[in-house]
């Protein structure tokens, strides 16, 4: 397979990604009252881990990750599947999905920001602009007063998730040029878990478990199964393309969240979603072009 068209699999599985995120945020929005944030992204990643064992098992079996990798993406694997959900999870119980996402939204320049500092990317005012023109996409689609029902210690603690994603997708960079992605999701899920499943315990994940109802648990089971392939894709998106690159799809979560909300829950479809949608396809094509066009993405 040629650089080219892994890149342009990447960026697609990255589009995917973005989908993945705005359905799951809608979801975790129905189900947030039911489970505390760390007993919700615990289920959500026991679950992602299960639906893809038997997959990553059979490549981490070929594959040997040295001891001080392996300590490396476990740590990182608590920051990206632990303590971003559950900081996401956090800000959800008092913030609606639609400004939930659109300050995890942030997440794009935030990134290119990481990556800028760490020195595996350089700035430029074309892919400045492809992030300016997508924020303004979603704050369109979103409206002037979205961020007015939610409390500021949640907004807070999604923002906090969006770092937390951002610093971990340039982090991860070196070890998934090294290692194929399913056996890094692996580890990196496992050490998430043993985190998880601590943190779960002070929520008393099992007394509340039995009380969650069957939507509840319909709910956590998207949520699981569709993070399971959302982070592989994720994370081979990561291997093949520049992070800045890949986590500007994390654009299209609100405006995913709006087209669900419309579908499922019978919303109307504001006029200014088109022009939304307009701004978010420009400043894509502004990043991406410019992105192929200069040698200033470095692994």
């Amino acid at each position: 397979m040629t650089a080219l068209r892994r890149s342009t699999l990447a960026l697609l599985a990255a589009a995917a990604v973005g989908v993945q995120v705005g359905a799951a945020i809608v979801a975790t929005r129905f189900v947030v009252g039911q489970l505390g944030p760390a007993s919700i992204a615990c289920v959500r990643y026991a679950i992602a881990l299960l639906s893809l064992l038997p997959f990553i098992a059979l490549d981490a079996a070929r594959t040997r990750i040295a001891a001080r990798d392996l300590a490396a993406v476990m740590l990182l694997g608590v920051g990206q599947f632990g303590l971003l959900i559950a900081l996401l999870n956090l800000g959800l119980q008092s913030v609606p999905a639609a400004p939930a996402a659109l300050i995890f939204a942030s997440f794009p320049l935030l990134t290119l920001l990481v990556a800028r500092a760490f020195g595996h990317e350089r700035l430029n005012a074309a892919k400045l602009l492809g992030v300016a023109l997508s924020l303004a996409g979603v704050a369109i689609a979103l409206g002037p007063d979205v961020l007015a029902g939610g409390a500021a210690g949640g907004q807070l603690a999604v923002l906090g998730s969006a770092l937390t994603g951002a610093l971990c997708s340039v982090l991860y960079r070196p070890y998934l040029r090294r290692y194929p992605a399913l056996p890094v999701s692996l580890w990196a899920m496992g050490g998430a878990l043993l985190f998880l499943a601590v943190c779960s315990l002070f929520e008393d994940l099992p007394a509340r478990a039995v009380l969650v109802t069957p939507g509840g648990w319909a709910a956590l089971a998207f949520i699981g199964l569709s993070s399971g392939i959302g982070y592989f894709l994720w994370l081979w998106a990561l291997r093949h393309a520049p992070a800045s690159r890949v986590t500007l799809f994390v654009a299209v979560s609100p405006l995913t969240s709006i087209a669900l909300g419309a579908l499922w829950l019978g919303e109307a479809v504001p006029s200014r979603l088109w022009l939304a949608l307009a701004l978010v396809s420009a400043g894509l094509a502004a990043a991406h072009v410019a992105a192929a066009n200069t040698f200033g993405d470095r692994p």
